[in-house]
């Protein structure tokens, strides 16, 4: 299935992403616990040395240097190298007729971790993660005791540092596991699968295969689609593929394809929400004239003669769900707009006069703003043709000026209200997004933008 709608992180992205996952990480590894550790160590014929260090406490984690690769068919890699960890505790030992205790500290260096990440996406679209294998090498491990008897610590000390070599090789994999797991798997469900954007309609951004890495960027193909909350039908023809530019200026792109808008326009037109009215009360003060068949006698005589100087209102509807088309020059459409006219007569009772089909050239500024896709419309000028009359024939093309001046100043600013509203991105929580980029490409529009990470 071809995607309405793309979703690519670039490299600069995914740097961006693993800072903030580093950082967590970071701490995440600074809250290890460590098991109380004893044992003995044989020396020669001497007997062994008798051991024990307790109360062990991590007193920091540092990961200075990583990063992060996609991988082709498998997902993402991260790699940390160079990392270091310090701890203290108390020891005790027992060697002969010696026994001491006191305090050591411990010093762990060139910590390398390296772990694979795999993307996939659960049964209701929402992305998954999770590890799929991870390594980690500890180089150097120093332990440093307080103490008189510095020939004893000589004899264990060796035997120490291997059992904590091997102690924090399986526990950091271990903690990296419940990290991704806890901390990123979670993040990502956030992710909103479907966004209801009013009492009509919502948009379906559930995934339609699971997130894949190419050697630059991860991508994510999305549904894309608008449905009325009401009922939802399927869609009468399918996504065009979208040939998504190599651009790579942005941490993230949005590819918008002409599907995902127009599913849009059959949401709202099945959902009964492409019906407007227009009425006396709506025109503008400094529009010149009153909406009444006095005005409109001008070109239709018989009104003067059958619904004499009577207040007048057009209902608009769109007898098919409008289409627009998206190139390199922008989006453009020409909806048919059908506009019935009535006499509202004394008793309030409405007298169909004449239907008249409208038809407009449309095109739409497109922009980002809050996390939300927003428009404007412009319009050219309008054409005019009779479809039905109850006041006999009449010529439409005297009407067309007034026609334009009653829809450019009444319909146009409350869809343009509307656009300014937005329709939501598909955003995880707390993302902000800055220096936006709009462009036009055949069949879809590219959004660029880089990415705010806002804590907790």
């Amino acid at each position: 299935t071809n995607p309405g709608f793309v979703v690519r992180i670039t490299q600069a992205g995914l740097d961006y992403a693993h800072q903030q996952g580093i950082t967590i990480l970071e701490k995440e590894l600074a809250q290890l616990k460590l098991p109380d550790i004893s044992g003995d160590s044989r020396v020669g014929r001497l007997g062994k040395v008798r051991y024990e260090l307790s109360r062990l406490r991590l007193r920091d984690f540092h990961l200075p240097y990583s990063r992060i690769t996609p991988i082709s068919n498998v997902g993402l890699q991260v790699s940390i190298s160079n990392a270091f960890a310090e701890l203290d505790g108390d020891w005790r030992v027992k060697y002969l007729f010696i026994r001491d205790h006191g305090s050591f500290n411990l010093k762990v260096e060139n910590i390398y971790i390296k772990t694979s990440l795999r993307l996939g996406s659960d049964t209701t679209g929402k992305p998954t993660i999770s590890t799929s294998d991870c390594s980690t090498r500890i180089s150097n491990v120093r332990v440093l005791f307080s103490g008189k008897f510095g020939w004893l610590y000589n004899l264990f000390h060796k035997a120490i540092e291997s059992r904590f070599r091997k102690i924090l090789e399986e526990q950091v994999c271990d903690k990296v596991a419940k990290s991704v797991h806890n901390e990123l798997q979670t993040y990502i469900q956030t992710l909103p699968v479907t966004a209801r954007i009013d009492a009509k309609t919502g948009i379906d951004y559930s995934l339609v295969a699971p997130p894949r890495a190419t050697a630059q960027s991860l991508d994510a193909d999305l549904r894309g689609e608008f449905y009325s909350l009401a009922h939802r039908s399927p869609v009468p023809f399918p996504p065009l593929p979208l040939a998504f530019p190599s651009d790579h200026d942005r941490m993230v792109y949005f590819g918008a394809s002409s599907y995902f808008f127009n599913t849009a326009s059959i949401a709202y037109h099945k959902a009964g929400a492409l019906v407007f009215e227009i009425t006396e009360a709506m025109i503008p003060k400094d529009a010149g004239f009153s909406l009444n068949t006095s005005i409109f006698s001008a070109f239709v005589p018989q009104l003067e003669e059958m619904y004499p100087n009577m207040p007048m209102k057009f209902r608009l509807s769109t007898p098919t769900a409008p289409f627009l088309t998206i190139g390199p020059g922008g989006i453009s459409f020409q909806p048919v707009v059908d506009a019935q006219a009535f006499a509202i007569l004394p008793n309030s009772s409405l007298a169909p006069l004449f239907l008249l089909s409208l038809v407009r050239n449309v095109s739409a500024v497109i922009n980002v703003r809050s996390g939300r896709i927003v428009g404007s419309l412009s319009v050219g000028r309008i054409r005019l043709s009779l479809k039905d009359s109850a006041v006999g024939t009449f010529q439409v093309r005297m009407m067309q000026s007034l026609m334009n001046i009653l829809t450019s100043s009444t319909l146009l600013p409350r869809l343009n209200a509307r656009l300014d509203e937005g329709f939501p991105l598909p955003l995880l929580d707390r993302i902000q997004l800055s220096n936006i980029l709009v462009r036009f490409h055949q069949n879809f529009l590219l959004l660029g933008a880089d990415v705010h990470f806002q804590p907790q």
